[in-house]
């Protein structure tokens, strides 16, 4: 039996209803406990709640105890983002891999055992998959995370992914609405510019979504980004232009309209979270996503208490936020009925969908006058900073692997002018594997790889971001994905097994 919020007033639950506020700990909070019973109907979770499936299954146990229809929500796109692995690494390849291989079927079972392993641990609603068509190479906080740059790809891939994630009983949260391929700034840091026409727009851009919504997509989630073509003055996020007139009235997408972080700087740092959230809502979303960085009480209660005041004085229709909150309660409604029907559960998931999806996703060039080492070599990661969206604790390469593989293989991280000249001093006589990410966004590591094959031609090279400069080394290996079955797939080339 769901437990209603008592002691409250309708608009005040409503106002609850309609956030999806993070916490602290592996085990739940009084005080979001308490917010449960009083009309919160939506919990996200983040890294640093999940240690292990067992404590995962345990935690949104304890939430349901307190609300049985509550909507427990993650951002777990396998590859560079997860949080179910967000210590060891991921067990399925991400979107640019499985745009890689440019297999529906395959995208579909990736995202159903996804999908299974979540719904397994009590997770119902996931902040994936990513839709952004990877237009601009020098996108920061993309890249991987999108399917590709060609939006037809992009779209049947996205479609693919959708069913697949809810066919096992998950709703899937298409994102970043409109898209956020085509920027050069991260919206975690500041708020991006998108300067398309609007034909462009159409063509590019909103394919994957129209793809989504077609698939029945129950959630799609908004980007902080400014779109001039069709607002010139709010961002994707606080635009009625975007979310009602676009998604909600062009596009007939009738499902939950979630919005990103609005901690955020692209939206803190410009109109904080309260003048921001009330915004949102009045715009069209449904939902305010925050608790990826502010995840306590008192920002609950902020959240709140700007909502209940922005209606009681006119500037957000009760109407508004009344049918913001029934949609919340719709979208908990539709888990709850596929839990209850078992979604998924008649057919397992392919066994190691995961690396068997990896392996394919390999680019290989020098394979032909390769010959896989028996030595244990000295791998040297050229590191970047990592994006707030992948964080820096989970780890990315192939040294784990290639010890597993060829025990004594040594490894070490290296960054910025001198990272080549250190790396060679570091390996000595060892053969040298390289391992970049994004290497065309970095001149630094260029010129490290610059240093290491005018030394070591014999060096091997593994990119793990979006291979776009050109292969290099006596073997290059592009595994479309940090990954950690990406990293084993690319071992297993390198040793021979």
């Amino acid at each position: 039996m769901t437990t209603f919020a008592s002691g409250t007033d309708t608009l005040t639950r409503d106002a609850l209803t309609v956030l999806q506020p993070g916490f602290i700990g592996t085990t739940a909070p009084d005080w979001l406990l308490r917010r449960l019973g009083e009309g919160l109907a939506s919990v996200g979770l983040f890294g640093r709640n999940i240690t292990s499936p067992g404590q995962l299954a345990a935690l949104t146990a304890q939430l349901r105890a307190e609300r049985d229809d509550v909507l427990v929500a993650v951002d777990e796109e396998g590859g560079d983002v997860t949080r179910l692995e967000v210590r060891t690494g991921s067990s399925f390849p991400g979107n640019h891999a499985l745009g890689a291989v440019d297999d529906a079927d395959l995208t579909r079972e990736v995202a159903y055992a996804l999908g299974r392993r979540l719904a397994d641990c009590g997770v119902n609603f996931n902040w994936a998959p990513s839709a952004d068509v990877n237009s601009n190479p020098a996108n920061p906080v993309i890249g991987v995370r999108s399917f590709g740059a060609d939006p037809e790809l992009a779209a049947r891939h996205t479609a693919a992914y959708v069913t697949g994630l809810q066919s096992a009983g998950v709703a899937a949260c298409t994102k970043h609405f409109p898209g956020h391929g085509d920027t050069e700034v991260d919206s975690h840091l500041a708020l991006p510019r998108i300067d398309a026409d609007p034909a462009v727009l159409q063509d590019r851009d909103l394919a994957p979504f129209r793809a989504a919504i077609t698939a029945g997509t129950r959630a799609v989630m908004s980007a902080h980004i400014l779109v001039p073509a069709l607002d010139p003055d709010r961002p994707a996020t606080l635009s009625r232009r975007v979310l009602t007139d676009l998604l909600r009235d062009e596009l007939a997408y009738g499902g939950l309209i979630v919005t990103d972080g609005m901690e955020m700087q692209a939206i803190a740092g410009t109109y904080g979270i309260e003048r921001g959230s009330v915004l949102a809502l009045a715009a069209g979303a449904d939902a305010i996503c925050v608790g990826g960085g502010l995840a306590d009480d008192e920002t609950v209660r902020r959240l709140r208490d700007a909502l209940v005041a922005a209606v009681r004085s006119g500037e957000l229709a009760e109407e508004r936020l009344a049918e913001a909150a029934e949609r919340v309660r719709a979208l908990a409604r539709w888990t709850a009925s596929a839990a209850a029907d078992g979604a998924g559960r008649h057919r397992p998931p392919v066994a190691d969908i995961g690396l068997l999806a990896a392996r394919r996703a390999l680019t290989v060039t020098g394979e032909e006058g390769f010959t896989p080492l028996t030595e244990p070599p000295y791998v040297a990661a050229l590191t970047p900073v990592a994006n707030i969206a992948v964080g820096d604790e989970t780890p990315w390469g192939v040294a784990a692997e290639l010890l597993r593989l060829l025990p004594g293989t040594e490894t070490g991280s290296f960054a910025g002018d001198a990272a080549g000249r250190a790396a060679l001093a570091a390996a000595g006589p060892r053969r040298i594997v390289a391992v970049v990410r994004d290497e065309h966004r970095h001149p630094w590591m260029t010129s490290a790889l610059d240093a290491l094959l005018a030394q070591r031609p014999d060096t091997i090279v593994v990119e793990m971001g979006v291979p776009q400069a050109a292969p290099r080394g006596a073997l290059h290996i592009a595994t479309h994905g940090a990954a950690r079955v990406c990293g084993r797939a690319a071992a297993e080339v390198i040793a021979g097994r």
